[in-house]
C-alpha cells in the first residue's frame, strides 16, 4: 500500500468529488478567530466535526450493548461546542462527506491539538466504495470536562493506494453503514 499525497487528494476532491465540502489547504483561522486547523495537508486531510453530539450519559443507568443499543444511553445535543464530562464518551458526525474509491483504504486518526488534551478520536477504516458522513468516536480520557469545537478540525484521513483491486468491497457487499448521512449507532 502507498500513502496519498496532497496532489492526488486534491484531484480526488475536485474531479471525483471524493471529499465534499473540500477545503485545499489547511485552514487555521476564520475571521480573526484561531481554529483547531482542517483541510488537505501534505498526506492528509483533517475533517471537521459538525454541531451534533451524542453524549453518552448514565442517568438511566443504561447498559451499552452493540446487540441492542438504547437511546437513553446518550444525550443528543445540537451546539458550537460539546462539553464531554470526565472519562466519558461522545459520538458525532462530520462536516464532510466521502467518497471512497475502490483501490483506497483509509485510516482516520486524532489530531495532536486534542490527543494533548486526553481526547481520543477513534475511527474505523473507510473500506473501499465505502461513502457518507463519518460518525466520530471521541474519548475523554482525562478526569476533567473537555471541550470539543464543532466547525474545526478533529481528526485526520489517510488515504492508501491498495497495490491490488479489492475482490468484494464495501458497496458490494452492502455494508450496513454505507452513505449513513448522520451519527449512527451501532447496528447488528
Amino acid at each position: 500500500m502507498t500513502l496519498r499525497s496532497d496532489r492526488w487528494i486534491r484531484r480526488m476532491a475536485v474531479e471525483h468529488k471524493m471529499i465534499e465540502p473540500f477545503a485545499d489547504g489547511l485552514i487555521r483561522e476564520q475571521k480573526g478567530k484561531k481554529l483547531v486547523s482542517y483541510g488537505l495537508s501534505s498526506y492528509g486531510y483533517d475533517l471537521r466535526v459538525a454541531k451534533k453530539f451524542k453524549v453518552f450519559t448514565n442517568v438511566y443507568n443504561s447498559i451499552v450493548d452493540p446487540k441492542d443499543f438504547r437511546d437513553d444511553a446518550f444525550v443528543d445535543i445540537e451546539a458550537d461546542t460539546c462539553i464531554i464530562p470526565p472519562n466519558s464518551f461522545a459520538l458525532a458526525v462530520s462536516v464532510e462527506y466521502f467518497r471512497i474509491p475502490r483501490n483506497i483504504l483509509t485510516l482516520c486518526i486524532g489530531k495532536s491539538t486534542y490527543a494533548r488534551c486526553g481526547i481520543i478520536v477513534n475511527v474505523t477504516p473507510f473500506e473501499p466504495e465505502w461513502e457518507g458522513y463519518v460518525t466520530l468516536e471521541i474519548s475523554n480520557t482525562t478526569p476533567l470536562p473537555a471541550k470539543i469545537y464543532a466547525g474545526e478540525g478533529l481528526a485526520q484521513v489517510l488515504f492508501f493506494l491498495a497495490d491490488e483491486e479489492c475482490e468484494t468491497s464495501y458497496a458490494d457487499r452492502k455494508g450496513k453503514y454505507m452513505k449513513q448521512l448522520e451519527i449512527t449507532v451501532p447496528r447488528i
